[in-house]
Formats: C-alpha cells, sequence, structure tokens
C-alpha cells in the first residue's frame, strides 16, 4: 500500500490531472473538492502528506490548514499549497499556518512529484 496524499482543490479537473500524476507515481490518493470536505476527510482518514489550493468556496486552504494542525490525526502531515497565488503576504500566511513548500501553478506534474518524494519518500 502506497503514501496516503489528500489533495485538496475545487477545480475538478485539476484534481484529476495531478489525482492521476500522484497515484501513477505510487502513492494512494484522497481527494476533495473545497476546504470543508477536506477537514470531513481528515476527520476520516490519516495522511501521510496534504496538498491543497488556497482560494476555494466554504474553507480556503488556509483555514483548512490551521485546522489540519488542530486534528490529532493529521497535525504532523506536511503540506504543499499548491496554488495561483503568488504574492509574499499570502506565502507568510500559507508558512504561518504551517506549510511546507508553496508551489506556483501553472507547474510541471514532475516538479510536484520531487517535492513529494522529498517530502515523504
Amino acid at each position: 500500500m502506497g503514501k496516503k496524499i489528500l489533495f485538496v482543490d475545487d477545480s475538478a479537473s485539476m484534481r484529476q490531472i495531478v489525482g492521476m500524476a500522484i497515484s501513477g507515481a505510487g502513492y494512494e490518493v484522497t481527494t476533495a473538492e473545497d476546504g470543508a470536505d477536506g477537514v470531513s476527510k481528515m476527520d476520516q482518514d490519516k495522511f501521510d502528506l496534504i496538498i491543497s489550493d488556497v482560494n476555494m468556496p466554504n474553507m480556503n486552504g488556509i483555514e483548512m490548514l490551521k485546522a489540519a494542525k488542530l486534528n490529532p490525526k493529521n497535525k504532523f502531515a506536511p503540506v504543499i499549497m499548491l496554488t495561483t497565488e503568488a504574492g509574499d503576504d499570502m506565502k507568510q500566511q500559507g508558512k504561518a499556518a504551517g506549510a511546507k513548500v508553496w508551489v506556483v501553478k501553472p507547474f510541471k506534474p514532475d516538479q510536484l512529484l520531487g517535492v513529494i518524494k522529498k517530502l515523504i519518500g
């Protein structure tokens, strides 16, 4: 069984593309369509890594990250923010909330897989 990754993004096409790239590399992927859905999935399962967009309806990625750090099952899971947000202010908010890596869209799947391998093997 591969390591478990939670991928949270409100774009269905993004969930599909990134999900295929990650699962193709041997990881087990669970997807969520927004931060609230992500928190719900975290309540149900323990993940080795969380990847999240920032701008989403219902609960944004920073709010979800803060909730993840309070979740006993997932508080130690490293988090990659995968977003169009490139501003330093937003990056600082993400880092303060506990994000390990900030990847700006558009990105190459190999770039993301390289970061995942560094974080969880």
